[in-house]
C-alpha cells in the first residue's frame, strides 16, 4: 500500500517542480531580457529631419517603434484660409522642400480644378518639365543620402554634383535656386528664357551617364546589397493598406502612378514606363527611384522635342492679372489690379481634390470653398506623413542597426510631414 501511494503522488511532485521551474524561468527571463527604451531623434543624422522615433529593443532586436513627429509643424493648412489662393503658393515650397517646383504645380492644379480652369499646351509643358526635373532633384538627393547612410559617400558626391546643375537651371528659370514660387494659379511667372531650353538639353546629356555609375557602384556592392536586400520588406496588402504611394507602394509591387491612373497635363501624350519592385525591401526601393530618373529624363526630352508655342497662362479676363504695360497705360487695367490683388480671385462655391505624382508620393489637396478669394478649408495629403505611418509595424523584428536602412530607403522629407 506504501508503494501504491508513492506512485499515486509522484505525478503531483513531478508537476509541482516543473510549476516551480517554468516560474523560476519566467523571473530569470524577466531579469535578462529587460527592454531597453531609447529615442532615435530627433536629432539624429539617420532620421533626415526632425523626426522622433521611440524604440524598445530586445538585445539589438526591435520590439516596438513609435514614431513620434510634429516637431517642424507650422499650422500650413490654418494660415492657408486666411490667405488668398496665390499668396498660398510660397508656403506650398516649404512642404517637400527638395521638389518645390513640383509642389507649386500641385497646389496650383487643385485651384485650376475648382475654378473650372485648363491652362494652354505651352503652359502644361512647362509645368511638366517643372516636375521631372524637380523628381530628378529630389530623387539625387535621395539616394546620395540613402547611399552614405549605408557607407556609400563616394555616392553622396556624384549625385549632389548634378543637383547642383539642377539649382542652376532653376535659377534661370525662377529666379530662385530653392523656393522657387514660380507657379501661379492659372499659369506661370514667366515664361522659359531660350538659354533654360539649351541648357536643359545639355544636362539631360550629362545626367544619364552619371545615373549609369551611381548604378555601377551601387547595385551590386556588397556591402550595399548585404545591408538592404531582405530588410525592411512591405507586402503588397501592407503598403495598399497603410497607404503608401510613390515609390515606396510601387517598390512593393503595386504598379500605381498618378500620371497613368488619373492622368494631368497631358501626360498620356508621353512615352514613358512605370519601373515596380518586386520583393518589397530597401533594395526595391532603390532601384525603383533610380529607374525613375531614366525615365523622368524620357518624359523631359520629349516635352522639349514638343515644346509649342502660344500662351502659357488661362485666358481669363476677370480673375487673371492684366500686362504690367496695360496696368502702366490704362485706367481699367489699373482698377482691375488692384481688384485682383485685395481680393483674389473669385473663385466658385464647392469642393475640389487634386492629387499629384510627386517624388515622395501623391501629393493631394483638398479645397473646401464658400467663394471668393479665400479657402474656407484647405487639406494637404502629405505622402511622406501617410508612408512613416508603417514605421511602427515595419520595424519591430529588424536590427538596430537596419534603422538607418529602412528610412534611408523611405525617402521622406519633414518639412511635409508635419506641415
Amino acid at each position: 500500500m506504501a508503494a501504491r501511494t508513492q506512485e499515486i503522488e509522484a505525478p503531483d511532485t513531478l508537476a509541482r517542480s516543473q510549476a516551480a521551474l517554468g516560474n523560476l524561468r519566467e523571473t530569470t527571463e524577466d531579469m535578462i531580457g529587460e527592454k531597453l527604451i531609447i529615442n532615435m531623434g530627433p536629432s539624429h543624422p539617420a532620421t533626415h529631419g526632425v523626426l522622433r522615433i521611440v524604440l524598445e529593443l530586445d538585445g539589438e532586436i526591435i520590439t516596438k517603434a513609435t514614431p513620434d513627429v510634429g516637431y517642424l509643424h507650422r499650422g500650413d493648412e490654418k494660415i492657408a484660409e486666411n490667405m488668398q489662393y496665390n499668396q498660398f503658393v510660397p508656403y506650398t515650397d516649404r512642404l517637400d522642400y527638395l521638389a518645390p517646383l513640383a509642389n507649386n504645380v500641385a497646389y496650383a492644379l487643385a485651384v485650376e480644378k475648382l475654378m473650372g480652369w485648363e491652362l494652354p499646351p505651352r503652359g502644361k509643358a512647362i509645368r511638366v518639365i517643372c516636375c521631372e526635373m524637380a523628381r530628378i532633384s529630389a530623387h539625387l538627393l535621395g539616394l546620395g543620402a540613402f547611399a552614405m547612410d549605408t557607407g556609400a559617400i563616394t555616392v553622396f558626391m556624384y549625385t549632389f554634383t548634378e543637383r547642383e546643375k539642377i539649382y542652376n537651371l532653376t535659377e534661370q528659370l525662377t529666379g530662385a535656386r530653392f523656393t522657387t514660387s514660380y507657379t501661379r494659379v492659372g499659369g506661370q511667372v514667366r515664361d522659359m528664357p531660350e538659354t533654360f531650353i539649351t541648357g536643359l538639353r545639355q544636362f539631360l546629356k550629362e545626367i544619364v551617364p552619371v545615373i549609369n555609375e551611381v548604378e555601377g557602384l551601387l547595385t551590386r556592392n556588397r556591402i550595399f546589397v548585404d545591408r538592404t536586400r531582405d530588410v525592411g520588406i512591405i507586402s503588397r496588402e501592407d503598403a495598399i493598406a497603410f497607404g503608401l504611394s510613390g515609390p515606396n507602394l510601387r517598390g512593393s509591387g503595386v504598379d500605381h502612378d498618378v500620371r497613368k491612373a488619373n492622368p494631368y497635363l497631358d501626360y498620356q501624350n508621353y512615352d514613358f514606363e512605370i519601373p515596380v519592385g518586386t520583393v518589397g525591401d530597401c533594395y526595391d526601393r532603390y532601384a525603383v527611384r533610380l529607374e525613375e530618373m531614366r525615365q523622368s529624363v524620357r518624359i523631359l526630352e520629349q516635352a522639349l522635342d514638343k515644346l509649342p508655342d502660344g500662351p502659357i497662362n488661362v485666358v481669363d479676363g476677370k480673375n487673371i492679372l492684366p500686362t504690367k504695360q496695360a496696368v502702366l497705360m490704362k485706367m481699367e487695367e489699373l482698377i482691375h489690379h488692384f481688384i485682383l490683388v485685395t481680393q483674389g480671385i473669385e473663385a466658385p462655391p464647392g469642393e475640389v481634390y487634386f492629387g499629384a505624382e510627386n517624388p515622395k508620393g501623391e501629393l493631394g489637396f483638398y479645397i473646401n470653398s464658400k467663394g471668393g478669394g479665400v479657402p474656407h478649408r484647405l487639406k494637404i495629403r502629405a505622402p511622406s506623413f501617410v508612408n512613416l505611418s508603417i514605421l511602427s509595424k515595419l520595424l519591430p523584428g529588424h536590427m538596430m542597426s537596419d534603422v538607418v536602412s529602412i528610412l534611408g530607403s523611405m525617402d521622406f522629407v519633414m518639412g511635409e510631414c508635419d506641415r
